[in-house]
Order: structure tokens, then sequence, then C-alpha cells
């Protein structure tokens, strides 16, 4: 993608509900690990009140969290925007924990948001696992990107987004806190004798990563116009100030595969890693 083309001017359609939301939001894609080594991809499931939607993710934007602020207290990003969280190697708690709001939900309903962790549920969750991604909050108000997608936004100098901590003078531009919820259908795997005989957790990254320390997301800027600065100033949920479409619309909107590989049906190794789940050089 060229970053000197916004989403807009490129797309025909988008996914999402509100309509002028073009932004590209990415996570890694998850696999069951059976007993004989071979995997299958995990599907993704809609939360609720998506019902009708092909999966997907649920992505918040929230301009601040007690209610205190109004019109300029956050900042919208900016055309030519994008920014990472999480790093795809991690596979140890101490380097998980520099980001601060990376984490998994054993869910056992839909509406369960309690009890979050770092790593991988290690028990059969009965509605899915989820993941969480939550971006930092904080921008330098200059770099729209950075050579690591990451040093140009900030968490709080305090806390986290919900602690209403301040910006740190690195940093002092508040912007949206994003928040993707990804909800994987791992109900199917939920037997235990499908488990690995050593009752350790089967679910896989496609980097690799057994433990989920390696949880990450990625997101470019696409709304069009003044669409998101609109809804952060009007702390809007449903937004009638936005321009909205139906699910099934947004169901049609789809994209041809663009690199052929077999991802369905059981696999001997995940996509481009050889069977001992290294990468390969």
């Amino acid at each position: 993608m060229d970053p000197a083309a916004p989403p807009p001017s490129q797309a025909t359609c988008t996914t999402c509900t509100f309509a002028d939301d073009f932004s590209n939001y990415w996570t890694a894609i998850l696999y069951f690990r059976a007993r004989n080594g071979s995997f299958i991809r995990v599907p993704q499931k809609p939360n609720m009140g998506f019902e009708a939607a092909n999966g997907g993710m649920t992505v918040y934007y929230t301009p601040f969290f007690t209610g205190r602020g109004g019109p300029g207290t956050v900042t919208a990003f900016k055309p030519g925007f994008r920014m990472l969280i999480g790093k795809q190697e991690y596979r140890t708690r101490e380097e998980a924990s520099r980001f601060r709001q990376l984490t998994y939900t054993c869910l056992q309903n839909i509406l369960t948001r309690t009890g979050e962790t770092l790593d991988m549920p290690k028990r059969p969750c009965p509605a899915g696992i989820m993941s969480n991604v939550r971006f930092p909050t904080c921008w330098d108000g200059k770099n729209l990107d950075t050579p690591d997608h990451m040093a140009h936004v900030a968490y709080p100098a305090s806390g986290t987004f919900e602690n209403n901590g301040p910006c740190p003078a690195s940093h002092p531009v508040k912007i949206p806190q994003l928040f993707f919820e990804v909800i994987w259908d791992t109900s199917k795997f939920n037997s235990k004798d499908l488990w690995p005989e050593d009752g350790s957790q089967p679910f896989v990254w496609s980097q690799g990563d057994e433990t989920g320390f390696g949880n990450h997301g990625d997101y470019v800027f696409g709304w069009k116009d003044n669409a998101l600065q609109i809804a952060m100033d009007s702390n809007c949920d449903r937004c009638p100030q936005l321009k909205s479409q139906s699910l099934a619309t947004g169901n049609k909107c789809t994209s041809p595969l663009h690199v052929r590989e077999n991802i369905d049906g059981w696999l001997d190794a995940i996509p481009g890693l050889t069977p001992d789940l290294k990468y390969r050089n």
C-alpha cells in the first residue's frame, strides 16, 4: 500500500458499519494444532450485536473514559497515520508486559469481559477466545509513522487509558483509544481428547507463537474527510452524525486473494513456517 495514497482514495467499499471508515485493521491468524502435529485455521465469529456479520473484529474508538472532555480534547488520526502494537517474536511474560493492554479473555459466554491474561488461556473456553488489542493513546504530534511503526505513539505517563493519566511530554497529543476485540471460535476444539497429551494449550498464532505473548495488531488510518474528528468531538456511540451502512452491505465488501497459498483444511505446517514452527530463512 502506498502511504501517499490514503485508503479512501483507493477503496471502493468498506466492511465497517460506519461507511466513511476505510481504515485497515489487521491481526495474525490463529491455528489449532492437533495431536498428530497438523494444523487447521480457527474461524472468527461475530461479537454480540453483530451476529449477521461475516466474522471480523469489533473496533472501538474512545475519546475519553470518564466523560470529561469536549471538542478538541482528543485529536483524530491524520491521513497517512499508521501504527502497530505488540511484537510478533515475543515469547515471555517479561517481554509481553512492555505492552500494557494486549490480552486474552477466556469467554464463558459472549458477555464475558473479566479475567484477562497476557498469555493464551490454558483451559477450554466455552464461548471462544477473545484477543484484545489496545493501542497507545498519546502521539508526538509530528510523525505519521516511524521506522518501527511505534515510536511516534506512547502510553500515558502513568497507568493506562482508563486511569486518565496524562500524556508524557514527548508525546503530548491525546489520540483516540483504538481497541480491537477479535473472537476466535475455538469451541469445536474444546474436547481435551483433542489437546496435546501433556495437557498444554493447542492454539498457535500464524507467526509460530504458542505462548500468546506475541499478540499484536496493525492499523492504517483511513477515515474519510473529518468524520472521525466529528465522532471524537461529540463522544457519540451509534453516531447519527456519521454516515452508516447495514451489516448486509458490509458483508458484500470483499477482496480477492492476492497470494495463492493453501490456508484451509488440515495442513502439515502453518503457511510460511516449517513444520517445527520456525521461520523460513
